[in-house]
Formats: C-alpha cells, sequence, structure tokens
C-alpha cells in the first residue's frame, strides 16, 4: 500500500510535466517544384535556361581546307621603310645652322651703361635663338661670381650687390654650341623689381660683352 501510494504521489506529476515539455508537432509543407504560370504553363524549376548558340553545326573538312593554305615565306616582301623615315626634329634642339648675323667671328661687345642707386641689381640671361647649349661666364669687376652658366629658353641669373661709383658686369662666351654664335638676351631688374634694361649679345667663343652699372 505504501508502495502504490509512492507511485501516485511521486511518479505520475513527473509523468505530466514530460508531456507537456515536448514541442508541438507542425507539418512540413512541401510544395509542388513544376507550378504553373499565370498562362497555365508548367514552369522547368531551377535550371538556367541557356539557349543555343549554334542551331546547326559547322561542317568543317580539314583535309581540303589545307588546298588554300598560304606558303611560309622566309624572306619578308612587305614595303618597309627605314627606320627614322619621315622624322622631323623640333627647330629648338639639336644641330642648327648659323644663327641670325653669324659670320667668321664676333669680337667683344660694349652693352652700354646704365644707372641704378639701389643696394643690388638682378641680372638674368636666356638664349633667345636656338637653345643649343650655349655657356658663359659672369665676371663683377675682376670677381667670377658664376663659373658656368647654362643658357637655356628660360631666363637665369644672379642678384649683384652694388658699389658705389662703376659696376662692370661681364659675360664671356665659353663655347658656340651646337650653332654658332653665342647668343643671348641679357635683362637688368633693380632692387624694387623694375626692369631698367635689356639687350642682346652675338659672340664667338672667347668673346666678351661687358655692362657698366653706375651707383652714385
Amino acid at each position: 500500500m505504501r508502495q502504490l501510494l509512492t507511485f501516485f504521489i511521486v511518479v505520475l506529476p513527473l509523468l505530466g510535466w514530460s508531456q507537456t515539455d515536448l514541442p508541438e508537432e507542425k507539418p512540413l509543407k512541401i510544395e509542388a517544384a513544376n507550378k504553373l504560370d499565370e498562362k497555365g504553363k508548367k514552369d522547368k524549376g531551377t535550371s538556367l535556361r541557356i539557349p543555343d548558340a549554334i542551331k546547326k553545326q559547322p561542317k568543317i573538312n580539314f583535309k581540303d581546307s589545307l588546298k588554300g593554305r598560304r606558303p611560309v615565306k622566309m624572306i619578308d616582301d612587305r614595303k618597309l621603310v627605314q627606320a627614322g623615315t619621315g622624322l622631323k626634329l623640333d627647330p629648338k634642339v639639336g644641330t642648327r645652322n648659323a644663327k641670325e648675323g653669324s659670320r667668321d667671328h664676333f669680337p667683344d661687345q660694349n652693352l652700354g651703361e646704365i644707372k641704378s642707386n639701389g643696394k643690388f641689381v638682378g641680372v638674368v640671361a636666356r638664349d633667345h635663338e636656338f637653345v643649343d647649349g650655349d655657356r658663359v661666364k659672369i665676371y663683377l669687376n675682376e670677381t667670377v661670381i658664376d663659373h658656368n652658366m647654362l643658357l637655356t629658353g628660360a631666363f637665369k641669373g644672379v642678384n649683384i650687390d652694388l658699389k658705389k661709383g662703376f659696376n662692370r658686369i661681364t659675360f664671356e662666351a665659353l663655347n658656340e654650341g651646337s650653332s654658332s654664335p653665342n647668343t643671348a638676351q641679357v635683362d637688368v631688374y633693380d632692387d624694387q623689381g623694375q626692369l631698367i634694361y635689356s639687350n642682346k649679345w652675338l659672340l664667338s667663343g672667347g668673346s666678351k660683352a661687358s655692362l657698366v652699372i653706375t651707383k652714385e
């Protein structure tokens, strides 16, 4: 009798609890793969619809195709031209004919005299004709201030401190480039940036062009 009461008191409630913890079963719905579309036709599933790229297979006769093949040529018979044919050089680069006013020799040239009472002047020069590698050496009185200036198409130069009296600036032509003579345009600016002088020179190698700036 005691065992029967234990069964009803302990075991039966546990059986009831275990049944309530089980999840409810829901039926899985599996739809048909071939559905009917709006026009009543069956869907062909998820496979890709790839159209036939070639409806008719071409007929190839490899034996006959070899008959019309061109023979191999060991020598190229095309109309080839020599390398550099039709090449045109930039007129500002390379070997040129004699420059404007060229003759056998260009001696020393006096560029004149100007006055400036500023602290310094800016002296710039450029090759105003063919840029062919002209080079000059620049002196202030007897002192070299630039040993080897290459004249290009753009202005380049130096600032020169002025002393009272005469300040002689000399340009010595170190060469004549690839096209004689040594040519340049020289401009002078005061310490306020104002252009106060402009001139040109034509020099043979070794000749000099001199400019005197007087400061009172």
